[in-house]
């Protein structure tokens, strides 16, 4: 049995990430050292969809900071399509928990700034940004501002926002974890299509087992502080995916076994 996370041998394409071995310590207050990560190894290719679920406190917020470049490993190494990765990079897309809308800008404006902060012409990307509110829903809105629009609209913008510089992989921290059950379903549903149009490689770090496996082409479980790990299970559902797949025995079948891995890590908590 191989490393968690690596592909099978027959594999003959160069994944798009590789983590090897990555650990990532912090220095806590009184100069205690804490261990968020400790020898996370994951290979995920191009185009795919891989979901991270584990415990609170386990290291997948940490671990999405690693990947975004905005934290450095302590050990260990991150490649992106072959070159070490060292730090932001246009690569990479973030929606996170909250939209982080700035309020005195439009919903165009807040599409556009990743464009602004890298100092490019935001005039250049404006037909972008439409296109990209039209693909979310919300071309009637882009003049709008944050406090006119409802949570999951929001966040709508913020995907938006990721994508306007039409980066090879997106990364989301539980992008919907704060909105009600039907608008999260909605936004599952929106997620599922808009991956499947632009086809970027998709990490999302979640707390729901169910949303994890109908999202992922593969599922990584990670295990309690210091977080690694564990299984990787592969989820072998056929797409384009509906709410309605949530209800067959094939993927309860899934949701078991993320589950049992779940409680294999955590045995005190079974």
């Amino acid at each position: 049995m191989g490393i968690p996370g690596e592909r099978t041998a027959t594999e003959d394409v160069a994944p798009i990430v590789r983590l090897n071995r990555v650990t990532k310590t912090f220095v806590a207050k009184r100069g205690t050292a804490v261990t968020a990560l400790k020898g996370v190894d994951l290979s995920i290719q191009s185009g795919e969809v891989v979901t991270l679920v584990g415990p609170s406190g386990c290291g997948k917020t940490t671990l999405l900071k690693v990947l975004a470049g905005l934290i450095k490993p302590s050990e260990g190494s991150l490649t992106l399509a072959g070159e070490q990765h060292l730090g932001p990079s246009r690569k990479i897309g973030v929606v996170y928990q909250q939209p982080l809308l700035l309020p005195w800008k439009s919903v165009l404006d807040n599409v556009l700034i990743p464009i602004k902060v890298q100092k490019r012409d935001p005039r250049a990307f404006q037909k972008v940004a439409e296109d990209l509110l039209e693909t979310m829903g919300l071309s009637d809105f882009a003049q709008s501002y944050p406090h006119q629009l409802s949570g999951g609209m929001q966040q709508r913008v913020g995907i938006a926002r990721a994508l306007v510089q039409d980066p090879e992989i997106l990364l989301m921290d539980e992008p919907f974890g704060a909105l009600d059950a039907m608008t999260r379903d909605q936004l599952t549903m929106e997620l599922l299509r808009v991956q499947s149009e632009f086809r970027k490689t998709l990490i999302f770090v979640t707390h729901s087992i169910v949303e994890s496996v109908l999202l992922a082409d593969r599922v990584a479980v990670m295990t309690p502080r210091p977080g690694k790990i564990s299984d990787v299970i592969d989820v072998n559902l056929s797409r384009p995916r509906t709410l309605g797949v949530v209800n067959t025995p094939e993927f309860g079948a899934y949701a078991a076994k993320v589950r049992q891995v779940l409680e294999d890590n955590n045995p005190e908590e079974g």
